[in-house]
C-alpha cells in the first residue's frame, strides 16, 4: 500500500512545531497535512485556477480521520489522495498519510467536497472541464 501509485503524492518532513506535549503529532495537524493533498490534487486538476476565473470552485463540507500510528519528529512522511463517489455536485476525496521512517500507515481520512458558485452562494454541478482533468488524473487508478 505505501508504495502504490496513487493520482497525487506528496512527501515532507515532520516539523518540531507539529508536535505536542505527548511528543508525537497532534492530531489537528492531520487535517492540514489532508490539505496539502487536497490543494496538491486541485492544482494538478486546475480547480484553483478555474475558481479564480468562474468564481465556481469546491468547499470542504465535512471531513474525518483515523489514525493508525503516532508520529514523531524526525520523520519523512507521504501523504496521497484519490477521489471516488462522485455525484453531479459532489465528490469524496480521500487521503492517506505514511511514515517513510516506520513504514507503515499512520492515518487515513475522507473529505466531502461539493462544488460551490461563490457568487450565488450555492451548491452547482462540478464543471465539465475540472471532471475531465480529475477523471485524466484517475485514470487506471484502483484503491484496492
Amino acid at each position: 500500500m505505501i508504495d502504490q501509485h496513487y493520482p497525487v503524492s506528496l512527501e515532507q518532513e515532520v516539523i518540531w512545531g507539529d508536535m505536542d506535549a505527548y511528543e508525537h503529532v497532534n492530531n489537528t495537524v492531520y487535517f492540514r497535512y489532508f490539505e496539502d493533498a487536497r490543494m496538491a490534487f486541485f492544482g494538478q486538476a486546475g480547480v484553483v485556477e478555474h475558481k479564480a476565473s468562474t468564481g465556481i470552485g469546491p468547499i470542504l463540507a465535512s471531513t474525518q480521520c483515523d489514525f493508525r500510528a503516532p508520529l514523531s519528529h524526525p520523520e519523512r512522511i507521504r501523504i496521497v489522495s484519490w477521489i471516488d463517489e462522485i455525484k453531479p455536485k459532489r465528490f469524496t476525496m480521500h487521503y492517506r498519510v505514511f511514515s517513510l521512517t516506520q513504514q507503515r500507515l499512520a492515518a487515513e481520512g475522507t473529505g466531502l467536497v461539493v462544488f460551490y458558485d461563490y457568487g450565488l452562494g450555492k451548491s452547482c454541478e462540478i464543471p465539465a472541464p475540472i471532471l475531465a482533468r480529475i477523471q485524466a488524473l484517475q485514470a487506471g487508478f484502483s484503491a484496492t
